[in-house]
């Protein structure tokens, strides 16, 4: 059997900014604190990461930091999604020229294109740049939802090695495992619906959680990839709380609060995120305490 090349736990990493920029040092201790625990590799300047937000030669600079500080040790997964294709493009020669393991491509936000349109990004970017690249389909961000149809039209190409699913749909899994190569990558986006999304064959998840949690969603994965889903039920009781949490206000700043409240960080995001309301806060701590983060 053809083993997927990404998969386990890989966390959707927060860009920490102190005073208008990005915190490197703070970055590199988060990413050190995820090497630590286990994870199986980072996603940097994904949508968790406010690229959405952060300057081009901040994205980079993210980026570069991630590869550099991980030196091997981890994959990282740099994001490289647009709502227009040539800075897609961009983006993903960047993260290859500075030697990141993957490209992590979200679906175009804002114009919607159809499927046919999608289908064409998605090419140009896997023609140009001879990286792996993950598809991402997060609809409740971008506005537009990555058909399993345009997924299955994509797999085929060879620099096109897996998807990102953040719909919390059971159902998709199974149709691409039925009908998508064999080795191809499935990557929850979903941090609540994840032991499912394993069971129903996933290979693993791109975690929002993990950015606070790392070792209870490591030890989640161990017991699914064990076979032990006793074990991966009670790991993923205790978490429940913590993933819809990490959800009550405009993500990332629930994982930034999260953060600060562990002393790794500030709580600072960039315009128009704001941070986490007064009244969500008592409802993070209450998840953090049950996760067993104090």
């Amino acid at each position: 059997m053809t083993a997927p090349l990404f998969k386990g736990v890989i966390t959707a990493l927060i860009t920490p900014l102190r005073d208008g920029n990005v915190d490197e040092a703070a970055f590199v201790k988060l990413l050190e604190r995820q090497i630590a625990a286990g994870v199986d590799g980072v996603a940097p300047m994904g949508t968790t990461g406010e690229s959405a937000t952060l300057h081009p030669d901040e994205h980079k600079r993210v980026v570069e930091l991630a590869v550099a500080t991980a030196a091997g040790r981890i994959r990282v997964i740099a994001g490289a999604g647009s709502s227009a294709t040539d800075k897609a493009v961009e983006m993903a020669a960047h993260a290859k020229a500075v030697g990141a393991d993957g490209a992590l491509v979200v679906a175009p936000y804002y114009n919607r294109p159809s499927q046919a349109g999608m289908t064409a990004h998605f090419r140009a970017i896997a023609d140009a740049v001879q990286l792996p690249v993950l598809l991402y389909n997060v609809p409740g961000r971008t506005g537009s939802d990555l058909a399993n149809e345009t997924v299955a039209a994509l797999a085929g190409h060879p620099n096109i090695v897996g998807v990102k699913d953040a719909t919390g749909d059971m159902g998709r899994i199974a149709w691409m495992r039925a009908t998508l190569p064999e080795g191809f990558a499935y990557l929850s986006g979903d941090d609540s619906s994840w032991l499912g999304y394993a069971a129903s064959g996933g290979h693993g998840v791109i975690s929002v959680t993990s950015n606070v949690a790392p070792e209870a969603m490591v030890a989640l994965h161990q017991a699914l990839a064990a076979g032990d889903l006793a074990t991966a039920r009670s790991w993923q009781d205790r978490l429940i709380g913590l993933h819809r949490a990490l959800f009550l206000d405009n993500s990332p700043s629930p994982t930034k609060y999260a953060l600060s409240r562990l002393g790794l960080c500030g709580e600072e995001v960039r315009l128009p995120l704001a941070p986490t309301a007064e009244a969500v806060r008592p409802e993070i701590d209450r998840a953090m305490a049950a996760a067993g983060l104090t």
